[in-house]
């Protein structure tokens, strides 16, 4: 793939984070394959997950193609974006298309970045994985790298205003990879999932304590924070769909 917009928007973004004072805590980078199809499953806490993601890789010299929501795409002046970075597009009402895409990258020798959560997690804690992460990797035959990002949703995330403030600490942590065979996706998803949890607990663990004391409303309750429990987080979510479809539907009422 030509890429022309990438390199130029890693330079700015680079410049973005010097400017913002922001540190970075960057573990087991060396993990991201130099070459050949890779698959890096994120968690998901913050709407600049992706901009941030990308770092993971960037070690390697690998560019990530993110598979993120139609909305992006069809959006005015991000879709153009988004296509030029050759990222892929999510319709969940076909998620067949998108299965395929990921697939046909992975083959030919790229590095996909997707969100196993699918939705951001209000809780800062894993929610429930979809099976989508294992079924790709297997079906491309690459290996699944997992990615914990921790501070990106200090900065913008549901619920709360954003904080470009200067001095946050970003914190990336790459694991091992695995190699799921898509023998039985349930199964090597919990495994992806629980590989993750570990990671994220020792990314939480070992972040400056002076940037989350007791409290933080984006620390997890399980570990002193103000954050909603994933079972309000899950409340919060319904709630949200609910609403979407009530908007949705009276568009579509007053548009008759």
């Amino acid at each position: 793939m030509r890429d022309l917009t990438y390199p130029p928007i890693i330079v700015t973004a680079k410049v973005a984070f010097r400017a913002l004072g922001q540190r970075f805590l960057m573990t087991g980078t060396e993990h991201v394959p130099r070459s050949g199809g890779v698959l890096l499953a994120y968690n998901h806490i913050g709407y600049v997950d992706f901009v941030y993601g990308g770092l993971a890789a960037n070690p390697s010299g690998r560019l990530v193609r993110f598979m993120s929501k139609r909305e992006l795409f069809t959006h005015r002046y991000v879709g153009p974006l988004m296509r030029s970075l050759h990222h892929i597009e999510v319709d969940r009402g076909a998620g067949e298309a998108s299965f395929r895409a990921a697939v046909e990258h992975l083959r030919a020798g790229e590095a996909v970045g997707i969100f196993p959560e699918a939705t951001i997690s209000r809780a800062m804690e894993l929610k429930e994985f979809k099976t989508g992460a294992v079924r790709i990797a297997a079906e491309a035959g690459v290996p699944l790298v997992p990615v914990i990002l921790w501070g990106t949703q200090r900065m913008m995330t549901k619920d709360h205003p954003r904080d470009f403030s200067r001095g946050k600490t970003i914190a990336i942590r790459v694991g091992e990879p695995l190699f799921p065979t898509g023998a039985d996706p349930a199964a090597e998803t919990a495994e992806l999932r629980a590989v993750m949890a570990d990671l994220l607990d020792a990314t939480i663990r070992e972040y400056p304590a002076d940037e989350q004391p007791p409290g933080s409303w984006w620390l997890p309750a399980s570990y002193g924070g103000s954050a909603p429990t994933l079972e309000e987080a899950a409340r919060l979510d319904a709630e949200e769909k609910a609403e979407r479809a009530r908007r949705k539907a009276e568009k579509a009422r007053k548009g008759n």
